[in-house]
């Protein structure tokens, strides 16, 4: 399961801190992980648009689960098929790819379906073209309030390798806790560590 990093950012640098915990429920995730329309409000009620928007590219590297876009893919409203921020010709071609993806639960879409191992601003310009796979990541251009950040990193890639690094490193050192027994640094972020007991 692919935690988007903007969800991420989103928990460390705005939203009450919380620590990885050792064990969760699903109480603690949905109260962790709030719903698209929570994290575009919360991103926005920060000063921090601009670093959200740049820590959000860190989605070109890496594949998400056919789970966590299907809502976006089959039977989106009783209007639309699939969500129609998407790409006509991206959505048709990831409703193929993931046409079994209730019976095989492994099926899944690169991140970033122009330059999926490359870090660059591509990211940016694929959202402008409806190429986002995540909603999170395409609501970014879709929101009036992110899109000039969107527009700005698919024009500047200079501009987007310096806010990122400047991101990333407020990011990394935000309310760190370093007693285990707090909780730890997860080796994947979708599953705990081993945790040794005996």
């Amino acid at each position: 399961m692919a935690m988007p990093l903007l969800l991420v950012a989103l928990t460390l640098s705005s939203l009450p801190h919380t620590q990885s915990k050792l064990t969760a429920t699903a109480a603690y995730y949905d109260k962790s992980c709030p719903p698209l329309k929570s994290i575009m409000r919360d991103i926005i009620s920060t000063k921090q648009i601009e670093e959200m928007v740049a820590l959000s590219r860190a989605h070109t590297i890496g594949f998400s689960h056919c789970k966590e876009f299907s809502r976006r893919i089959y039977n989106f409203s009783k209007t639309f098929d699939f969500d129609p921020s998407c790409n006509p010709d991206y959505a048709e071609a990831l409703r193929k790819l993931c046409a079994n993806y209730t019976t095989d639960t492994g099926m899944a879409a690169f991140n970033d379906v122009v330059a999926p191992s490359k870090f660059d601003n591509m990211y940016f310009l694929n959202l402008k073209k409806g190429l986002g796979l995540l909603s999170t990541d395409q609501a970014l251009y879709t929101d009036s309030r992110t899109k000039p950040f969107v527009d700005l990193y698919a024009q500047n890639q200079t501009a987007f390798f310096q806010d990122f690094a400047h991101a990333m490193k407020k990011v990394s050192v935000y309310n760190v806790e370093s007693a285990e027994s707090k909780g730890g640094i997860r080796r994947r972020c979708n599953s705990f560590n081993n945790v040794n007991i005996y």
